[in-house]
């Protein structure tokens, strides 16, 4: 079942499916990116690890529904059962969440780094170590000879920085070539908008690659099977607001999913 929404979906922003989707548009860009670029870049998928600092101390998540290997008790269980008896009881502490973002690099033949790509997650975009780490790699990027391209397609949280940016749009598409810095291509658009095709900058004098991520986000919404997961009675996360919210419930309602 294809999306009801022209561009983005609003409902793959909720916080239980966005790193499943994160990951698999990342994929995505790859596999549409590397036959087209090849033979002269190479297109990687990266990742950075951080302590999810965000929601304080948590506590380890477990899957709603496992199936486990039933084993004998042996003499630890009974062990602890009597340490129970005596006033001991086995419990859980709280910990720091590891978190995992995947980025894109294109690399030249030497293996240099000609453009990075990345999808902004929540934890870019409010306070704390995902944004601190996220910040100070984007400073390195824009500092190099290395272009830019950053993806923001959540609602939620605080837009990264850019000068002269008086257009206060739900989702926006920054391009920054370095042959061009301090000045950049801001592609911006809402939710009743299709996702603008951009241009992916590469080495001076090479063609950039046009990538249309409105397709392949919807083609990736088909394959996937998110409709399977998602439950258009309910508002999204964060809901819509004012004009976009009425438009919203209008466009599920004629689709018949309200």
């Amino acid at each position: 079942m294809p999306t009801p929404f022209p561009g983005m979906d609003p409902y793959l922003e909720q916080r239980s499916l966005w790193p499943n989707v994160h990951n698999s548009v990342i994929a995505a860009l790859r596999d549409y990116l590397a036959p087209r670029l090849r033979p002269r870049y190479f297109v990687a998928i990266e990742e950075r690890t951080y302590i999810d600092s965000s929601g304080g101390l948590t506590f380890a998540s477990r899957p709603d529904v496992a199936v486990l290997r039933v084993k004998e008790p042996t003499a630890i269980y009974q062990a602890q059962s009597s340490a129970a008896r005596a006033g001991v009881a086995i419990v859980e502490v709280p910990a720091l969440d590891a978190a995992r973002e995947t980025y894109l690099e294109i690399r030249g033949q030497d293996d240099r780094v000609v453009t990075v790509l990345e999808l902004l997650s929540p934890a870019n975009k409010a306070q704390g170590e995902g944004r601190d780490l996220y910040e100070r790699k984007r400073l390195r990027v824009l500092s190099s000879d290395a272009n830019l391209v950053e993806i923001d397609l959540l609602r939620a949280g605080q837009p990264m920085a850019v000068r002269g940016d008086g257009h206060p749009a739900a989702y926006r598409i920054l391009v920054s070539r370095a042959a061009t810095r301090p000045l950049a291509d801001l592609y911006y658009f809402s939710v009743r908008d299709p996702i603008p095709d951009f241009p992916l900058p590469l080495l001076l004098n090479d063609w950039e690659v046009m990538v249309e991520l409105n397709d392949l986000l919807h083609d990736l919404y088909d394959r996937a099977g998110y409709d399977l997961r998602i439950d258009y009675r309910h508002e999204p996360e964060p809901p819509l607001e004012n004009d976009d919210a009425r438009w919203s419930d209008a466009l599920l309602r004629q689709a018949a999913l309200r």
